[in-house]
């Protein structure tokens, strides 16, 4: 039984464990901020931290068997690792230049990504409809960026916030093809292998402040990998297998929408209300996408392939 299933022993109760998960999510912000380190630094403790935790749920769980070790699998989680770190640090940086609200807001334009990738590379048909609710979603991140009457400086800084977060954006897609394609090895171990690459890779490349860290980056830092990490991880891997697409595309987003608040409530940032409207756009596009819903005068039919 998994710790998911222990807190949350009915069906029906997935959708709590989901939900929670979601809202562990939306307080990375805070965890990077409030632990005063660079993106680099974060992510090699975030990795660290989660990796003890989700190595000794895999245990516990007798996941290292090897049967769940093919090369093929091991060679894709180990990419997928270097893929998941990319975005862990591209993400964390881009919160150092634009802010957790437009970082999060434009982030949530990977599922179009994932889409994309997979007609090029993988020459899955995208239809009609998706792409229609695909070019609704860019045209939300558009609004989103929020570059609307900044001056040519803040541009610059902006610009180089959205490209990280895009470049994120992008490696979060890869992760998801990439996990895509294993097949027989437990999400929870992927999840510790990706850990395990952000420690190794990232290890050398740390930069610790000259008096050591405080007792509070401590706390913060271990908070990020428990939490938001490696706690999300097991309640959103029990819950998916029991909960319908529907309710799972409904509500990832109280994700995004979660961290803006928290984003005001914590820091006093807040979004514009064009911004607001390119994540209502998003949202609305994703969901549409997810769900595969048609419009009107748009046919069901492929249209790239």
């Amino acid at each position: 039984m998994s710790v998911s299933q222990v807190i949350f022993p009915y069906q029906r109760n997935a959708t709590l464990a989901y939900i929670a998960a979601m809202l562990m999510l939306a307080t990375l912000g805070i965890f990077f901020h409030e632990a005063g380190l660079d993106a680099i630094t974060t992510v090699f403790f975030r990795c660290l931290f989660a990796a003890i935790a989700l190595g000794l749920y895999c245990w516990y769980r007798g996941m290292f068997v090897r049967a769940n070790f093919s090369g093929k699998n091991l060679g894709l989680a180990v990419f997928g690792g270097m893929l998941m770190v990319l975005n862990w640090v591209s993400f964390f940086a881009a919160i150092e230049r634009i802010g957790i609200s437009v970082t999060t807001i434009v982030f949530h334009v990977q599922p179009f990504i994932v889409l994309l990738l997979g007609a090029v590379f993988f020459r899955e048909r995208i239809a009609s409809n998706k792409l229609a609710w695909m070019c609704l979603g860019f045209a939300g991140l558009v609004l989103a960026c929020g570059l609307q009457g900044k001056g040519m400086q803040t541009s610059r800084l902006y610009l180089t916030g959205l490209l990280l977060t895009l470049t994120g954006a992008l490696a979060y897609a890869g992760v998801t093809l990439t996990t895509r394609a294993m097949r027989a090895m437990p999400p929870h171990l992927i999840a510790l292998i990706h850990c395990l690459v952000g420690v190794i890779l990232l290890a050398g490349l740390i930069a610790m402040p000259a008096g050591g860290l405080r007792t509070g980056q401590w706390v913060w830092l271990a908070g990020l990998g428990l939490l938001p990490t490696a706690l999300a991880y097991v309640l959103i891997y029990g819950a998916l297998p029991r909960m319908p697409t529907s309710a799972i595309a409904v509500l990832t987003f109280i994700y995004p929408g979660t961290a803006v608040g928290f984003d005001y409530l914590v820091y006093g940032q807040h979004i514009s209300l064009v911004q607001l409207a390119g994540l209502l756009l998003i949202v609305l596009a994703s969901l549409g996408v997810n769900l595969n819903w048609g419009l009107r005068f748009i046919r069901k039919k492929p249209l790239i392939a």
